[in-house]
């Protein structure tokens, strides 16, 4: 690996843990048993990405997937399946995060939509009372308000112009290989990092 100045970290799966399997379980107990085909983590079909990229509000998409699943779910309802794949923020990564920004430049890039957005914020401020986790990054980056998401080359190219990188300098870690091959094609390092390893097994 060469030089590096500076890390891009995904979110879901490096600091936040998650499990899309208690989502699909959620939806599956709802009456929706074939979820997986609309969304996973390797896959997300038209309405998810639309959501992901903002183009589609929390209200619309509640009712476009009433339409498209065939029920008639309340938005409560499917705001609770939909966030059930959200867990938590170990302490120890936050620790470790800490000490990592005095070494690099940091940003985030997360695939993820208002909705998990305000969950996940929530469930960080009542474990870190005080604390902003975008503060830990010089930038942190969110799909649905920057209106690019990985794996597209493009997502990546808007924050690497921006924030005026040199890409080989650059590091990106993230645990889905799709995101890593869009990284890598935008002239990124990068780690893919997989369960049951964490950042804290990192050699950096």
């Amino acid at each position: 690996m060469q030089h590096i100045k500076n890390i891009i970290f995904d979110l879901g799966g490096i600091f936040l843990n998650i499990n899309y399997q208690l989502t699909e379980q959620a939806f599956v107990q709802l009456g929706i048993p074939n979820f997986t085909q609309m969304f996973s983590q390797h896959h997300s079909n038209e309405l998810f990405e639309l959501l992901e990229t903002g183009k589609l509000s929390p209200d619309d998409f509640y009712n476009v997937f009433r339409k498209e699943s065939g029920t008639n779910l309340t938005n409560e309802q499917i705001k609770n399946a939909w966030n059930a794949l959200l867990l938590d923020f170990p302490k120890e990564r936050i620790d470790w995060l800490t000490k990592i920004k005095e070494q690099y430049n940091i940003y985030l890039f997360s695939n993820t939509n208002q909705i998990h957005y305000d969950r996940f914020m929530e469930d960080f401020i009542k474990a870190f009372p005080g604390k902003d986790f975008n503060s830990y990054f010089i930038k942190a980056y969110y799909s649905q308000t920057l209106g690019l998401r990985k794996p597209y080359v493009a997502s990546f190219k808007q924050i690497i112009q921006e924030q005026q990188l040199v890409p080989h300098e650059t590091l990106f870690i993230d645990d889905t290989i799709k995101n890593i091959e869009g990284a890598k094609q935008a002239g990124l390092q990068t780690i893919h990092l997989v369960h049951p390893k964490t950042v804290l097994d990192l050699t950096l």
